[in-house]
């Protein structure tokens, strides 16, 4: 009797390919905006203390596009949270106050006494 064969895996999705020197582009900011056909992201890093950012990097999309990256982005997020805990959010008011507070320790629990 022989073993059946197992197909070779096909890759899901496409091959995407990496050009060289591309630009990594790091941001803490985004702005999102519409038109009816068209969902654009707009990402900057925003500096302490300056008062303008500049856009490093445009995406522009279809509303389904961007709907499946919404559904994309939970799902790596929830997985994300299972391997390494809960992503906290912060719970200040403003943007200037999450974005420029200096970094806090969590408050430790309280003991038991």
């Amino acid at each position: 009797m022989t073993t059946p064969q197992t197909p070779p895996k096909q890759p899901v999705g496409p091959i995407l390919e990496i050009p060289d020197g591309m630009e990594i582009v790091y941001a803490n900011l985004a702005r999102i905006s519409h038109s009816p056909a068209d969902i654009v992201l707009d990402f900057a890093h925003l500096l302490p203390g300056e008062p303008k950012a500049k856009i490093r990097s445009r995406v522009v999309m279809t509303p389904l596009s961007a709907k499946l990256l919404v559904r994309a982005l939970t799902e790596n997020l929830a997985r994300y949270e299972t391997a390494f805990g809960e992503i906290k959010l912060p719970t200040n008011t403003t943007l200037a106050d999450n974005l420029f507070k200096p970094f806090q320790q969590p408050p430790e629990p309280p003991k038991e006494s």
